[in-house]
């Protein structure tokens, strides 16, 4: 690892320091290097709120010494007025002479526009350092900016021998797979993705409450498809407590909100359009089966992490099919894991 590279590590330590936070904006870290030392450091906390490079600048108590120093960046500078000004106008005040990004800004009003700025007033420019894993970080941001849509994670448990369920009746408990350490890491997913949606069968037969519960942070939009206006009001889902969204549904409470899609048959690339103009970066797909193969048999999806417990149903209703590389198995225990799947 290079010089270069071991400082925007550090970056990509710091913006990671946000996640959840700054949705629909991207995760930022960056440092202010000066004679090989770190001088200042600072990440974007929260939409709306100053951006890494004020941070990070702000943190330097010695101003004089901004003119020797390096800043490096995770993400392309901004050049443009939007909720804060321009990152870029404050290098160039700054007198920094050298800046060195992880990788470009696809949104549009950035995109290329940072470093030409920043080139044009003889500021040298260092780009695509650590750029994998910079384009990583902000991976919800990049396939909003870029496929729009939005990022579209797949969860579910199964059993080992392959099913999500046992065939019951509505009034009948759902089998247990998850132990509270993978029930904090789902509720950790929640917390860092903007929305999670269930079919009406699930919402009918278990009344989830779609919540971030065993983790700190925010709770995503909740969504489901009401084609029939079966779901009573009194269930979880039209309680009010946190935003939800019902798709050709109908519920009266405040903080839900009703919206009809005039089409026959409510395919996952109408729901990840209607998602995508409503500014929802990041969405879980969380059950059932039949909701789950829609998008995967349609390709819409990103990222699966699909939970294994060693427990045996031996019938019920089958996991669903998907084909994709595996990124990275965990190991909860010696026989309870977690496969997480990359669509390439």
């Amino acid at each position: 690892m290079n010089i270069h590279e071991r400082y925007m590590q550090r970056c990509l330590q710091l913006a990671r320091m946000a996640d959840g936070n700054t949705s629909p904006n991207p995760m930022v870290g960056a440092v202010v290097v000066c004679d090989g030392r770190i001088i200042g450091e600072g990440y974007h906390r929260r939409c709306g709120e100053a951006h890494a490079e004020v941070n990070a600048i702000a943190s330097v108590r010695d101003k004089s010494l901004l003119s020797q120093s390096t800043i490096y960046v995770s993400l392309e500078p901004c050049s443009h007025h939007g909720k804060t000004p321009p990152c870029c106008d404050l290098i160039i005040s700054s007198g920094i002479p050298h800046v060195v990004v992880g990788c470009l800004d696809p949104f549009p009003q950035v995109s290329g526009r940072g470093v030409e700025c920043l080139r044009k007033n003889n500021v040298k420019v260092t780009v695509n350092v650590l750029q994998e894993e910079c384009l990583w970080l902000n991976r919800k941001f990049m396939t909003y900016q870029q496929k729009q849509r939005p990022y579209i994670t797949l969860k579910w448990a199964q059993s080992c021998d392959g099913y999500i369920d046992r065939n019951r009746q509505p009034n009948e408990n759902a089998t247990i797979f998850s132990t509270p350490t993978t029930r904090s890491w789902s509720h950790r997913l929640r917390a860092t993705h903007d929305a999670i949606i269930v079919g009406t069968n699930t919402i009918l037969t278990d009344n989830p409450s779609l919540t971030t519960r065993y983790w700190h942070g925010k709770n995503p939009l909740r969504i489901t498809i009401d084609r029939h206006h079966r779901i009573p009001e009194h269930y979880t889902i039209c309680d009010g407590s946190t935003p939800t969204l019902l798709i050709n549904g109908n519920c009266s409470h405040d903080n839900i909100e009703s919206i009809t899609l005039n089409t026959a048959d409510i395919t996952p690339q109408d729901i990840a359009h209607t998602l995508f103009l409503r500014n929802i970066q990041s969405l879980i797909v969380e059950g059932g089966r039949e909701l789950l193969q829609s998008f995967i048999d349609a390709d819409l999806w990103d990222e699966a992490r699909i939970e294994v417990a060693p427990t045996q149903l031996h019938s019920g209703i089958e996991a669903p099919c998907i084909k994709g590389t595996i990124w990275q198995t965990i190991r909860h225990n010696t026989a309870h894991h977690t496969h997480i799947l990359v669509n390439r």
